[in-house]
């Protein structure tokens, strides 16, 4: 009986270590797992066409150097999205596929996926130093014409963000188109024609006489040499200095002369002549609209008076013909404009 409590004891204590050791697991698992619960997480994916050493599962997401996601999902498009028969190998079956979850807390309020991707928005593959180890990196290009969407046979089944070559993919590329292009040049004929060149040059520096042509330098220095030494520089720095001293002098009496009291007066006097003819060119326009009101004034006082005259000479006009009439009247019979109508004529007389 004493064996059986025993067993029976040392059952429930490994029993209870058994259930401590599973609830320790399931609180460690829960803390590890306490970061990812209650977030809201967008998945993504990208095709890269590089190699993806160095990236694996769980590496960060950063957009400029901030973490907003993991990589989630690392393969080939070529055993996600298999061919159809008869559907050639195309170069979008030759990129690795990467799938990545974002935070959407921490993104922000980004605008619609379509949107952002016109804006710029590409993924590309980074290096965290030298350590080899890598992560993805979202940002906005300036020229995202240079990396445009790639065209893929299939419809991805998350949203599909394009990829631009990493860094060191871009320097290599660089590095081969240079290399391609030295090897186009001709370097044979180019390090012949350097070599003729040099060839040249000794030539001419061997037919050339460099002892005379540094003998007549050593020359043409010493005579420059003589001439300045023959040269009376003292008297000409003197008569310079003179000269100077002249100009100077002249300078001082015109400036006396200009600030004397007659210059003075004369400047005033011409300002004060300068102002009264401003002054009357201001006030020619007033005299000249004066004259012009004048002239059209007496313009209409004349038109009147014509006006007025014409019917007063008609009267005169026709006055003096009366008057006319009656002088030549009376210039023939003076006795019929006193007493009348003339006798009647004699029958007699006819």
């Amino acid at each position: 009986m004493p064996q059986h409590a025993a067993a029976r004891a040392l059952y429930v204590r490994v029993g209870t270590l058994i259930l401590v050791g599973i609830g320790l697991a399931v609180g460690f698992v829960l803390f590890l797992a306490s970061g990812e619960l209650g977030r809201q997480t967008a998945t993504y994916e990208t095709y890269i066409g590089e190699t993806v050493q160095g990236l694996d599962v769980g590496a960060p997401v950063r957009f400029r150097g901030v973490a907003v996601g993991r990589v989630t999902e690392i393969g080939l498009t070529a055993a996600e999205y298999r061919r159809t028969d008869g559907l050639p190998f195309a170069d979008a079956y030759q990129l690795v596929l990467v799938r990545f979850a974002l935070d959407t807390a921490r993104t922000g309020g980004m605008p619609s996926m379509p949107e952002a991707i016109r804006l710029g928005l590409r993924v590309r593959l980074a290096s965290q130093g030298i350590t080899g180890v890598n992560y993805l990196e979202i940002d906005y290009v300036a020229n995202p014409e240079r990396f445009p969407p790639r065209d893929v046979p299939w419809q991805p089944r998350y949203p599909y963000i394009p990829a631009m070559p990493s860094t060191v993919a871009q320097v290599t590329s660089a590095a081969e188109a240079l290399v391609a292009r030295l090897q186009q040049l001709d370097l044979e004929g180019l390090i012949g024609n350097l070599a003729g060149l040099s060839a040249d040059l000794r030539g001419q520096l061997a037919r050339a006489d460099l002892a005379r042509t540094v003998a007549e330098a050593q020359e043409a220095a010493a005579a420059a040499r003589e001439a300045i030494r023959a040269a009376e520089l003292p008297e000409t720095l003197r008569a310079v200095r003179e000269a100077a001293r002249s100009v100077r002098e002249a300078g001082d009496a015109a400036e006396a002369l200009v600030a004397g009291p007659d210059i003075r007066a004369a400047v005033v006097n011409t300002a004060q002549a300068t102002a009264e003819m401003r002054t009357a060119l201001a006030r020619l326009p007033q005299a000249i609209a004066a004259l012009e009101a004048t002239v059209r004034a007496a313009r209409v006082a004349t038109t009147d008076t014509q006006a007025e005259l014409a019917p007063i000479l008609r009267d005169l006009r026709v006055t003096a013909q009366n008057l006319r009439d009656t002088t030549e009247l009376l210039r023939r019979s003076p006795s019929q404009a006193l007493f009348g109508a003339p006798p009647p004529p004699n029958p007699d007389r006819r």
